[in-house]
């Protein structure tokens, strides 16, 4: 019997706070725009009458295996219309949606499966290796695969299709969930130890669906096409929900290989008026000559987040496609929403770019401040960790106390990113805490660097990180990726780096690569980079 308590305005309010289950959104668009696109799959059109259909089938058979409230689903897919499928059948019963990123290791996947306690794994038919660590997981109560393979009896597929062979299909409402039950777990990338599961629940993810619409794409209608440019599995699948709340179609390909050319060109075809990604592969966009021969005038928000994007960059960009893009900081344990820098604020010509560097001000319905290591509110322009509040923030870690004692502090959530704010609260983030390396007893941070080193007429693409040094304690070392046609003179770059960076900035160490290492992502990560270093027996002895 649910517990009823006073409520200060008068008359009495339930505890519980019941909340709309997500999977409600692909419902409510189905009942409007049944015959309407909803995916577009490699051109293949699944409409949202479809897809409410193949949703709602396969939810019953998660129940008839004995899925339930609360169960964990785990999934090892790249970009799918399956995948998709399964995360709404997956909020659907109230579940918990296990999603990975396809390029992790199967070690990593059986890591994963283990620490989430998960119930069911539905894997890829691409990734045998990885479908073999089903037998190590206890209590399983559905082994599924996406495709054609010998690893698993049923495909996705095969279970929705005999599910709508029993005429008719029996329609029940979604669970009923409150704001706090969870329906993702959404697995930080591990920049150190092992990842860790942010609770993400219903409640929070509505915020965070209406709040994407309203700060980083108004407007978003039925009218509207997204394409899909990253996984899934992350920061595109909270993107892909918001264009589920409006009826927007969805564009996306399962081939596993990225193409700048196909992109640009269905961008014309289905006249594509925004997208999430990457500066990493916003930037290979970019520079693809395909970028000219197709119109790509219909984009409104090219919303890009998950790495600093350079201000080098940012202006070809613009240049080139115009005042569309749209900047969102934020960790997934906020799910993007701690600020935004609208394209309204997007210029390329310097002068105009009066904030240049920052990202944004705060998302709508959220707090951010600057504080010191014992949780004191710093001034404007002084730095420190930028902190978070707000109905964006994560429930905590996924059985972790330990990281839930560190990330948050008198409710305020700890990025670990380091920063400052100016008067008017734009935000400027000089790196993480962990990104930060002191030589000689100064402070260094690599973005400032870095930004610095892209003006360089030569260079493409530059990670700057601090490695132990006996005398120093740390010093930089920088890696560096040509532009195409560039000539390499070491002399004259090391002279332009004495000339434009403070002496006790300058890296003693200067390498190039002909690419960097990323994350699955499409993030430079300096953990990825620095393995490389050692792997490659790059670093010099003290």
């Amino acid at each position: 019997m649910t517990q009823d308590v006073h409520d200060p305005v008068g008359g009495v309010r339930p505890m519980s706070r019941r909340v709309m289950n997500l999977a409600t959104f692909a419902s409510q668009t189905a009942s409007r725009l049944a015959d309407r696109p909803a995916l577009v799959c490699d051109e293949a059109v699944t409409t949202w009458g479809e897809l409410e259909q193949r949703v709602q089938a396969l939810a019953q058979v998660f129940q008839d295996k004995g899925l339930q409230k609360g169960d964990r689903i785990l999934i090892h897919s790249s970009n799918c219309r399956e995948l998709l499928e399964a995360m709404l059948a997956t909020f659907r019963i109230g579940a918990v949606w296990v999603p990975t990123n396809f390029r992790i290791t199967p070690g990593d996947v059986s890591y994963l499966a283990q620490s989430a306690g998960v119930s069911a794994f539905i894997c890829h038919a691409d990734f045998p290796q990885h479908a073999d660590i089903a037998r190590d997981i206890v209590g399983l109560k559905l082994f599924a695969r996406i495709g054609t393979a010998s690893f698993a009896p049923e495909s996705i597929d095969d279970l929705v299709a005999a599910k709508l062979a029993e005429k008719p299909l029996r329609r029940q409402p979604a669970e009923r969930v409150d704001y706090d039950d969870p329906c993702w777990f959404f697995f930080t990338s591990g920049t150190t130890g092992k990842p860790k599961a942010a609770v993400l629940t219903h409640g929070q993810m509505a915020f965070v669906i209406t709040n994407h619409i309203c700060d980083l794409m108004p407007g978003l209608g039925a009218d509207d096409a997204s394409l899909v440019v990253a996984p899934l599995s992350h920061g595109a699948g909270v993107h892909f929900l918001a264009q589920v709340a409006r009826g927007a179609a969805t564009v996306l390909s399962v081939q596993p290989k990225f193409s700048p050319e196909t992109a640009w060109r269905w961008v014309e075809k289905y006249r594509i008026s925004n997208f999430f990604t990457v500066p990493t592969i916003l930037n290979m966009l970019v520079a693809h000559e395909s970028v000219n021969r197709y119109d790509h005038s219909t984009l409104r928000h090219i919303i890009y987040a998950g790495a600093p994007m350079y201000r080098a960059d940012q202006k070809r960009a613009l240049a080139c496609l115009g005042q569309v893009l749209v900047q969102y900081y934020g960790l997934g344990e906020v799910t993007g929403n701690i600020t935004v820098l609208p394209a309204g604020e997007h210029f390329a010509d310097d002068e105009q770019m009066i904030r240049s560097g920052s990202c944004g001000f705060a998302r709508t319905g959220m707090q951010v401040s600057i504080q010191d290591a014992d949780g004191r509110l710093l001034d404007a322009h002084q730095s420190g960790e930028i902190c978070v509040c707000g109905p964006a923030v994560f429930a905590g870690y996924y059985n972790n106390p330990e990281a839930n004692r560190k990330a948050f502090r008198d409710g305020w959530f700890r990025t670990g990113d380091l920063g400052h704010m100016d008067e008017q609260g734009y935000v400027y983030i000089t790196g993480r805490e962990s990104d930060m390396y002191i030589s000689g007893g100064s402070n260094i941070y690599p973005r400032e660097i870095e930004e610095k080193v892209l003006t360089h007429e030569a260079i493409k693409e530059v990670c700057v990180l601090g490695v132990p040094d006996p005398k120093w304690g740390e010093v930089g070392v920088m890696v560096c990726v040509l532009k195409e046609n560039a000539q390499w003179d070491a002399a004259a770059f090391q002279a332009w780096v004495q000339a434009n960076i403070a002496r006790y900035k300058q890296p003693r160490q200067i390498v190039i690569w002909p690419e960097l290492p990323k994350s699955g992502y499409g993030k430079i990560t300096k953990k990825l980079v620095y393995q490389e270093l050692l792997n490659r027996g790059a670093l010099s002895a003290p």
